[in-house]
C-alpha cells in the first residue's frame, strides 16, 4: 500500500471542541516532521479507496456523532483491514455511534466525563512509542473520559491509566484506561482519551504522546526522536 500522507479528519455532528484547530495544526506539523504530507479536512467525500491508498495514517480528531457517509465507512474499513494506520483522539470516542466496525476498533464507547480538572496519569506500558517519553506518573489536566464498558475486555493493549484518587467523578475505579492500541483488525489502531484543551497540543509531553502514536500507526516509530520531558501542565 503506497503511503505518502496523513489525513486528519475534524468533522463534528455534535459538540465541537475548541481544541480542534490546534490539534489539526499539531498533527500537520508532526506529519511533516516525519516526512509525510498532511491534509486536515471535514469533508467526508475525501474517504475514497483511491484517496486512502495514499495515506500513511488517518486521524479522527475529536469527531463527534455520525460524521461519515456509507461510502466513507466502506473505504475506511477496507483501508484498516488492509493494514492502514488509524488514530482516534479524545471525542472521537463519541463518533459513529451506529457503525459496528468503529465500535469494534474502539473496544468500547464514550459514556461521559466529570468537569475539566487536574489529575494523575499512570503509564502502564512504557515500551510503546507513545508512552516511552513519559514519567511513570504524569500530572495532567483534562476531561477524564468514562466508557460504557472496560476496554480490556476487548483485548486491547492498555498504555495509560487514570488515577481516580487524584480527581473527582471517575466511574471505573482502580483500573481506568485512557489510551490503548491494537492490531486486531489488520491495521494499527490507536486511541487516546486526552486532548480536550487547545493548550494540550502545545504541551511537550502530550505532543510527544501523539507523535509517538503517529509513528507507531505509520510503522515508522523507530525513527521517532526521543523527547524526555519531566512534567507537563
Amino acid at each position: 500500500m503506497p503511503t505518502s500522507d496523513v489525513l486528519i479528519y475534524t468533522r463534528t455532528a455534535g459538540y465541537r471542541h475548541h481544541s480542534i484547530p490546534a490539534g489539526a495544526a499539531a498533527f500537520v506539523g508532526m506529519a511533516q516532521e516525519s516526512g509525510f504530507g498532511a491534509e486536515a479536512t471535514d469533508d467526508p467525500e475525501v474517504f475514497t479507496h483511491e484517496r486512502l491508498e495514499r495515506c500513511a495514517a488517518v486521524v479522527l480528531l475529536s469527531t463527534t456523532g455520525p460524521v461519515l457517509t456509507d461510502q466513507a465507512r466502506a473505504a475506511l474499513e477496507t483501508y484498516v483491514r488492509a493494514g492502514g494506520g488509524f488514530l482516534a483522539v479524545h471525542a472521537a470516542a463519541n463518533a459513529e455511534p451506529d457503525w459496528p466496525f468503529y465500535g469494534e476498533l474502539l473496544g468500547t464507547r464514550f459514556a461521559g466525563h466529570p468537569p475539566l480538572q487536574p489529575g494523575l496519569v499512570h503509564v502502564e506500558d512504557p515500551a510503546h512509542p507513545a508512552t516511552a517519553h513519559l514519567p511513570t506518573e504524569w500530572a495532567w489536566t483534562d476531561e477524564w473520559y468514562d466508557f460504557t464498558s472496560h476496554p480490556r475486555d476487548a483485548g486491547v493493549r492498555v498504555l495509560l491509566r487514570a488515577d481516580e484518587s487524584t480527581y473527582t467523578g471517575g466511574t471505573h475505579g482502580t483500573d481506568h484506561p485512557l489510551s490503548w492500541c491494537h492490531e486486531k483488525a489488520g491495521g494499527r489502531f490507536f486511541f487516546t482519551a486526552l486532548g480536550h484543551t487547545p493548550e494540550s497540543y502545545a504541551a511537550p509531553a502530550f505532543r510527544a504522546h501523539l507523535s509517538g502514536a503517529l509513528h507507531w500507526a505509520t510503522g515508522r516509530h523507530a525513527a521517532r526522536p526521543d523527547v524526555v520531558p519531566t512534567h507537563s501542565t
